[in-house]
């Protein structure tokens, strides 16, 4: 089979390789860029490879500088702005692409690589994930590979040459890399932007529809993680409520935070009192820029946050960190699941919790009143009641309840009988609320899944839940999950609902095993989950406790400096040293013909060590046309070598015709 790539000429074939290179990196910006700019990127880089593929020139300055022009207004009328994360990256990758069509010269070159390596670093802004970094390890190894080709001007040595040394530059580099990492002092994170904030990705809102919780079922990604203590109570799965944002106000339709009308000084406090044993975690949060700490209910202490961040805690025991989570979160956590809060006796301001709007789920109203004559107003019994009832009424909780209307707790309770947990919860609280009990909706995840292989449990956007607290005289706040009535395995159990599987993962559901599915997607994760704590979560807090275990009593980032400057220093003196010593003790003489006899090589059969220059010289006029110019020259250069190394003049070898040699050899052309 014939190479289609075998009539170019190594410009052509070197452009190609490095096209590839620059749409490999820009590839994972295809979601993050605007269309016009992913589309105008992918036209040029095949563009650019027809015209080096077909050998035809390149063109004009005017067409590219009128390129520039428009690319630059279409990136005003985007963003708005030529600043910041999302501005900055669309004009780096227009200006790469559009200097591939100027690719005339090395130094032009050696522009595209500076973007190149450039423009794959902006692929962290968006993204520090395992798959992100072993992709742009990738494109790190194919701008290398490039670059070491480009200063390879003779001949046409092959792409596999240049990888192998640009991979034992890059081996020989990562002792510096690893060193970088662990002692650069940390002041600030490296890739937050904050005028980028990203879209909120915690599965939770501040607010509450029916339908919005729903929709998160379908989303399987990890919202925290969590380690309990080797020497904590072991949770219960059906004790695992992570406490979100509390929504107490009522439109009819959305819920929200509570509009409260009575004054702070008159709310009621959290009052909290917890029992038992604590379990005691650390918990590592993904980034969902929200203020919201994810914990077990319930939690007394506040955690200690790393940076500026202070954890508080609101009077309906939600803790919020002082600054949104940008990046991931690591803190530790004692919580209790056994616990009691809120005022013992009525207080006015309760009555906040018990308000609804008029004119909505009349049916409702008028059910919640009679029930509370049956039950001759007892909220402990009217609660019982209406627990038994979503056990046997033939409620079913699915992720398609269909649309809901404006009355949504009628048409929960008497026509639909559908719902994912917002709906129940939702229609629940409005229902006691009638009865006269005061009641409010919690958001926020219940249960996880422990990892056996790293021992993390593992909590999911599809565990994203919401339940219910009512208050009752003499015990306070206590917790209702009427989802538990409906389906007690999405409790205790943790049987967690699925979307309908497409065609083709039903088709790789019948040829590979569930059980098989589940041990890769957990060894998955527990790689990932080290690369998040051991890479992604280094802070200056771990950077200081390794000065403490290498003996520093009060470290600082002035330690970390100091320390990373002075393993430096002594490693280039070292460097230095060893190199000197080298050079000693081989002749360098030797070191010179080395290099003659490894380039032989490469276009032919191995040559001895002990190989002559006599011998190359006659190796070169077998191998090529001894007609050839070139072949001449290196001859020529072989011969005086010979003379200036076994017969120096007045017999002492001169430092100047070994560095006279030396030029001359880098200035030769060799044959292909």
């Amino acid at each position: 089979m014939t190479n289609p790539f075998a009539h170019l000429p190594r410009d052509s074939r070197d452009t190609l390789f490095l096209l590839v290179v620059i749409a490999w990196v820009l590839l994972p910006h295809a979601g993050h860029l605007p269309w016009w700019c992913s589309a105008l990127a992918a036209g040029v880089l095949l563009w650019r490879g027809w015209l080096a593929f077909s050998l035809r020139p390149l063109p004009a300055w005017g067409w590219l500088l009128g390129a520039l022009v428009l690319t630059v207004g279409a990136t005003w009328m985007t963003h708005r702005t030529l600043l910041g994360r999302d501005a900055g990256v669309t004009l780096i990758v227009v200006l790469l692409a559009l200097k591939t069509l100027e690719l005339r010269a090395r130094r032009d070159a050696f522009v595209v690589f500076f973007l190149g390596f450039f423009t794959m670093l902006t692929n962290f802004f968006y993204s520090q994930s395992l798959p992100t970094a072993a992709a742009m390890l990738l494109g790190l190894m194919g701008l290398l590979t490039a670059l070491v080709n480009s200063h390879m001007p003779a001949g046409r040595p092959s792409l596999w040459q240049s990888a192998r040394m640009a991979t034992r530059m890059t081996l020989l580099g990562a002792p510096i890399m690893v060193l970088l990492f662990l002692l650069f002092p940390r002041l600030s994170p490296l890739w937050g932007t904050p005028g980028d904030a990203m879209s909120g990705r915690s599965g939770l809102s501040q607010r509450m529809q029916v339908g919005n919780i729903a929709s998160l079922a379908l989303d399987d990604s990890v919202a925290l993680r969590l380690r309990f203590d080797k020497d904590s109570p072991q949770p219960v799965p059906g004790t695992l409520y992570f406490r979100g944002p509390v929504l107490s106000t009522f439109d009819g339709r959305e819920w929200q935070p509570l509009q409260a009308t009575f004054p702070p000084s008159m709310q009621p406090r959290a009052d909290l009192q917890v029992l038992g044993a604590p379990l005691r975690y650390e918990v590592t949060l993904e980034p969902h820029n929200r203020p919201w700490l994810l914990m077990l209910d319930a939690t007394l202490t506040a955690p200690k946050l790393p940076g500026d961040l202070v954890a508080r805690m609101s009077e309906e025991l939600q803790w919020r960190a002082s600054g949104p989570v940008n990046d991931l979160l690591r803190y530790r956590v004692q919580s209790h699941t056994e616990f009691r809060h809120g005022p013992l006796r009525p207080v006015a301001s309760l009555q906040d919790y018990m308000t609804l709007p008029s004119g909505f789920n009349p049916r409702t109203m008028q059910w919640a009143m009679d029930l509370s004559r049956e039950t001759g107003n007892d909220p402990a019994a009217l609660i019982r009641r209406v627990l038994d009832h979503l056990r046997t009424g033939g409620y079913t909780y699915t992720l398609e309840p269909g649309e809901y209307g404006q009355h949504t707790a009628d048409e929960f309770w008497f026509d639909r009988k559908l719902g994912f947990c917002e709906h129940i919860a939702s229609a629940f609280v409005v229902l006691v609320r009638a009865a006269g009990i005061p009641a409010r909706i919690v958001t926020g995840y219940q249960g996880a899944q422990r990892n056996a292989i790293d021992d993390f449990w593992v909590v999911r956007q599809s565990d994203a839940h919401a339940w219910t607290e009512v208050w009752l005289d003499g015990q306070g706040w206590l917790r209702v999950d009427p989802t538990a009535a409906v389906s007690p395995g999405r409790i205790g159990s943790l049987q967690r609902l699925v979307a309908p599987r497409g065609a083709i993962a039903t088709a790789v559901g019948t040829v590979v095993s569930p059980d098989l599915m589940q041990g890769v997607r957990a060894v998955w994760e527990a790689v990932n989950n080290a690369w998040n704590q051991r890479v992604l979560n280094y802070t200056q807090n771990r950077q200081l406790d390794l000065l403490r275990a290498l003996g520093f009593e009060s470290p600082s980032w002035e330690d970390l400096g100091l320390l990373l400057l002075g393993v430096l220093v002594t490693a280039s003196l070292g460097g230095a040293l060893w190199t000197r010593w080298e050079r000693r003790r081989q002749d360098p003489w030797l070191r010179l013909l080395e290099r003659v006899r490894i380039r032989l090589q490469r276009d032919g059969p191995p040559l001895g060590a002990a190989a002559t220059p006599r011998e190359m010289a006659a190796r070169l006029a077998k191998m090529h046309d001894p007609k050839d110019n070139r072949v001449q020259a290196i001859q020529a250069w072989l011969q005086r070598y010979e003379q200036l190394r076994y017969a120096p003049r007045n017999g002492r070898h001169d430092r100047g015709d070994l560095a006279a040699l030396r030029r001359e050899l880098k200035e030769l052309s060799w044959p292909t």
